[in-house]
């Protein structure tokens, strides 16, 4: 017996409970694109009501009165300070301090019709009932703080609650965003062999952003070479990094190092840039 063909509500279903669509939306009538559309429709319909039903009489953490763009810039000018030439500096800063968006109540549902990816406006959805306090769409969805897609970091209020010192998540989102981001998508002049804003190693990308994150809050809590050692060696001894792609050790080694150098970022870039490819002549000797 052949199997079934799935109906349009198993695919809401299996998409609310998953994040998981079918690429060829071949449950809903129609051609390509008429599928498309009336897909994207129905899940991101069904996702909003969903969202609504658990996040009712919720609230999460007020936002700042400062306006994001200033708090983002705040955060994150030292690091491209740090990583990027005088030249280049001025570009990547206009385009970074746009990047931030907080989820709230208020711009959560045109967010969730607007993300390009059926998975991502999932993500989006359990990031944004996270910051309530609310159930989430699916008991392992994963409870994250911070979201980045190309050059847009998706921030939780619950940045303003965090207690962790040597946490910041926009320091930690805009780096995703230097090697999600091509040069020439900024106006920045792209090679063969600078293609993306930073080159790192794919499988460095979650230890840098890590140490990025906390040798940020190390500068901006020493205020001299001896305080931001002295930070640098209690992130050292308290470090716990969950995530399973990232070695708490290895993070640690890198902002030690980090905090001992004229430029960190630079010591960070070099520590999760990709191994040397050999030259010809090299390879020759």
């Amino acid at each position: 017996m052949t199997e079934a063909q799935p109906t349009i509500n198993d695919e809401i279903e299996r998409y609310l409970r998953t994040g998981v669509s079918d690429p060829y939306n071949a449950a809903w009538p129609g051609g390509f694109m008429e599928r498309a559309n009336r897909a994207h429709d129905d899940l991101r319909g069904a996702l909003v009501r969903a969202v609504r039903r658990l996040a009712e009489g919720r609230t999460h953490e007020p936002l700042p009165e400062a306006d994001t763009v200033s708090l983002t810039r705040a955060k994150v000018e030292p690091m491209v300070r740090g990583l990027f030439p005088r030249t280049e500096q001025g570009a990547v800063l206009a385009t970074i301090e746009q990047s931030v968006v907080f989820l709230t109540g208020a711009n959560i549902e045109p967010l969730l019709f607007r993300q390009s990816f059926d998975g991502s406006a999932w993500t989006l959805a359990n990031l944004y009932l996270a910051s309530l306090g609310a159930g989430l769409l699916a008991e392992d969805a994963p409870h994250l703080v911070g979201l980045s897609e190309e050059t847009t970091c998706f921030v939780s209020p619950e940045y303003f609650a965090e207690d962790d010192p040597f946490a910041d998540f926009i320091v930690h989102e805009v780096a995703h965003i230097f090697h999600n981001c091509k040069r020439a998508t900024i106006g920045l002049r792209e090679t063969r062999t600078k293609v993306w804003l930073l080159d790192i190693e794919y499988r460095k990308r979650e230890t840098f952003a890590y140490s990025c994150e906390a040798y940020a809050r190390v500068l901006e809590r020493g205020k001299s070479p001896t305080q931001r050692r002295a930070l640098a060696e209690e992130y050292c001894r308290a470090v716990r990094i969950s995530e399973e792609r990232v070695d708490s050790a290895e993070v640690a080694g890198i902002v030690r190092e980090a905090a001992t150098a004229r430029n960190g970022w630079k010591v960070i870039l070099a520590r999760c840039a990709p191994p040397r490819r050999p030259t010809v002549s090299s390879i020759a000797d």
